[in-house]
């Protein structure tokens, strides 16, 4: 599925091919510190697919509690999360952040990793009083 991403602010503007089917979520204490909430929504794109087709990310690396050095790809303007990647691998693929895709209403998350990192509460958000907007 071709997907269309951007940030915030418009600065940033991307396209590359996912599959739908591989969409997660990740509950680890860095993807709630990087996002500013409970979980972070992703997609992997081979590396060959993503186009950069406006501005310049912003990279921040850092060494996730598996060990595994991940840079992380953010809008230096507005500070939207874009994607992440591999350092060490040559040709690696990009893990898209799935609120700044144009799609994210087509790519429901199929699974979640990171559990135990879990706050309680975020699976259970049906009973909470829902406005269309406020």
């Amino acid at each position: 599925m071709k997907v269309q991403g951007a940030c915030h602010c418009g600065a940033i503007a991307f396209s590359a091919e996912v599959d739908p089917a591989a969409v997660d979520i990740c509950h680890c204490s860095d993807c709630q510190t990087l996002t500013g909430t409970a979980y972070r929504v992703s997609v992997p794109a081979p590396a060959e697919s993503l186009r950069l087709v406006r501005g310049e990310p912003r990279i921040y690396v850092r060494t996730a509690e598996s060990g595994n050095r991940r840079a992380q790809a953010f809008c230096p303007t507005c500070g939207t999360p874009l994607w992440s990647t591999t350092v060490e691998q040559p040709r690696p693929s990009y893990t898209l952040r799935v609120g700044a895709l144009a799609e994210r209403d087509q790519l429901p998350p199929q699974r979640q990793y990171w559990c135990r990192s879990a706050q309680g509460w975020a699976g259970d958000l049906d009973g909470l009083p829902r406005f269309a907007q406020e």
